[in-house]
């Protein structure tokens, strides 16, 4: 092995145990150096800046090291987000979950504290037992338990079979919402990750077999950033469905027998075969009749005299 897979993405060696490292070594390595890059570029334009308006209010020496002590600051925290991003990208994948475990854990113990044992029971058996019973509202929470579901699902794909850039950099797992079909996720792409390389042949299908879903399509978000997609994940076929209506409670049961029906509805009860067929046929030695024609050289009528409109 070498030394370089026996660190921690923090430096910390991992020679004594079996450990599980939650940042890959070359991942970490490329964060420590943008994050060291990034400290000296705000320690040089921070301090600078500083010290040219400090200098104004104070001598100039002093002016110049409090611009070196701010820019150092100001560099340290640059230093501190970049090194930990990756750390506080796995905190923000499992954001609901760190959030419903302490509500959960808080809302046990302020129960406890404020109610006794058999009261602290039944609020629970209540805030349990009656979204299990209702079935709109069991459906609601399965829906949402999907969603996160579905987040870790797709943060698995990314990792696992989904090209990413050089540096290793995965894309962001934006929230989820349910949708009559499935599930809908946003997703922030990086840096050498774009559309077109999660529609290629198969990807699609790995997604749906991951995602344990029926079908997955893939569209951008919007018109205005090509990097923000968004994953429609389809789980059932909600026009599939039967729909009641209650168009058959309106119609009377005791209609008459002749009761009138509107003209474009073909007859009732008519037996075409028993109709006669009889053609439609010209006799042909009826003689055509011609229309007249008007002769100006005909006599006129009486009492009508062209001449007077010469």
């Amino acid at each position: 092995m070498s030394k370089s897979s026996q660190r921690s993405p923090f430096g910390w060696s991992n020679r004594g145990g079996n450990n599980v490292t939650v940042i890959e070594a070359p991942v970490a390595r490329s964060y420590r150096r943008r994050a060291v890059i990034a400290f000296w570029v705000t320690l040089g334009v921070v301090g600078l800046l500083a010290a040219t308006v400090a200098s104004e209010y104070m001598h100039p020496i002093l002016g110049g090291l409090l611009g070196v002590v701010l820019g150092a600051v100001l560099g340290a925290v640059v230093f501190a987000l970049i090194v930990a991003w990756p750390v506080l990208r796995v905190f923000w994948h499992w954001l609901p979950e760190i959030l419903l475990g302490l509500a959960g854990v808080y809302g046990w113990t302020t129960v406890m504290q404020s109610t006794p044992l058999w009261g602290s029971l039944l609020i629970v058996a209540l805030a349990v037992g009656v979204p299990a019973a209702i079935a709109p509202v069991r459906r609601r929470v399965m829906s949402w338990i999907w969603c996160l579901v579905v987040r870790h699902r797709l943060r698995m794909c990314f990792a696992a079979f989904i090209a990413t850039n050089r540096h290793g950099s995965l894309p962001l797992i934006l929230p989820a919402q349910p949708t009559p079909a499935g599930e809908r996720v946003w997703v922030w792409l990086r840096p050498g990750l774009s559309l077109r390389d999660l529609e290629q042949d198969g990807q699609m299908q790995k997604l749906a077999v991951a995602c344990w879903a029926n079908e997955v399509r893939v569209m951008r978000a919007g018109r205005k950033y090509a990097a923000l997609i968004r994953i429609d994940i389809t789980r059932r076929e909600p026009l599939a469905g039967k729909v009641v209506s209650p168009l058959p409670d309106y119609v009377p049961t005791d209609m008459p027998a002749n009761a009138p029906t509107s003209p474009g509805m073909p007859p009732v009860g008519l037996d075409l075969p028993d109709v006669p067929d009889q053609p439609a046929t010209t006799p042909a030695d009826t003689p055509r009749q011609r229309k007249p024609r008007n002769n100006p050289t005909t006599a006129s009528p009486a009492g009508f005299d062209p001449s007077d409109y010469a």
